[in-house]
């Protein structure tokens, strides 16, 4: 664990946390109804923030647990680091943030969190902190407008189609100075029991699947998780013999 085990995690104010994000999240962006910032400090520098708030789509959500209530449930939905921390930071700084909510909001029974497999990676840390893969679903509804990633219905909202972005707008945007792109690949979708008695309504994805569907992702390339494992053991066997 090394200096990992130095880390500080407490809650900071929104300004702070949002900042932050908009710095270090490969999106640039924060999420509105966060509500709860935890940062992550080494060497009394803020170098990472996990931020929770309210599920955007609760009535799709709540289903996943059985028998939650409305608010006994919270999103992980900005986790942003900077390159200054050690390895298996960001699995500690989970696993503290939710021993924090365990202690402080009782109510809270279980965490959801999505990966993005479309730009960034397909959750190799919140498998590694004990989060169980419960969905996999293409994700169709992202695309670039000149460099800026945006939901497709954000041509509908420039008025310069007639409903959402479709591949047969594309030559016609283009000829207009628009470049544009529609970015394919998979959403992933994590839960975490906090309370152990709370049973999931469906049944866990093991995570082979993810190859099975070709989601792998890695820091925005794609690439599988068995390709993964042996760059591990190639790395492994190479220190052991040199």
């Amino acid at each position: 664990m090394g200096r990992a085990k130095e880390i500080i995690v407490k809650v900071i104010p929104a300004k702070i946390a949002n900042e932050f994000v908009k710095k270090h999240h490969y999106s640039g962006k924060v999420v509105p109804n966060s509500t709860l910032h935890f940062g992550c400090f080494l060497d009394d520098k803020l170098h990472g923030v996990l931020s929770y708030g309210p599920s955007i789509n609760k009535n799709g959500t709540i289903n996943l647990v059985k028998n939650t209530g409305w608010n006994e449930f919270i999103e992980l939905n900005r986790m942003a680091f900077d390159d200054y921390l050690p390895k298996y930071s960001e699995s500690r700084c989970i696993a503290i943030s939710i021993r924090l909510i365990k202690k402080n909001a009782p109510h809270i029974k279980w965490v959801i969190s999505f990966s993005d497999g479309t730009q960034c990676g397909d959750g190799t840390i919140y498998r590694a902190s004990g989060f169980k893969l419960v969905g996999i679903a293409s994700n169709a509804g992202i695309c670039k407008i000149n460099g800026q990633v945006s939901h497709i219905k954000k041509t509908y909202d420039m008025g310069l189609t007639s409903s959402f972005l479709k591949k047969s707008d594309i030559p016609k945007l283009k000829e207009r100075g628009y470049e544009v792109e529609l970015l394919t690949g998979y959403q992933l979708k994590y839960v975490y029991l906090i309370d152990k008695g709370c049973e999931l309504a469906q049944p866990v994805i093991p995570f082979e699947k993810i190859d099975e569907l070709g989601a792998g992702m890695y820091k925005g390339k794609k690439i599988t998780l068995q390709e993964r494992r042996a760059t591990l053991s190639e790395e492994v066997d190479s220190n052991a013999t040199s």
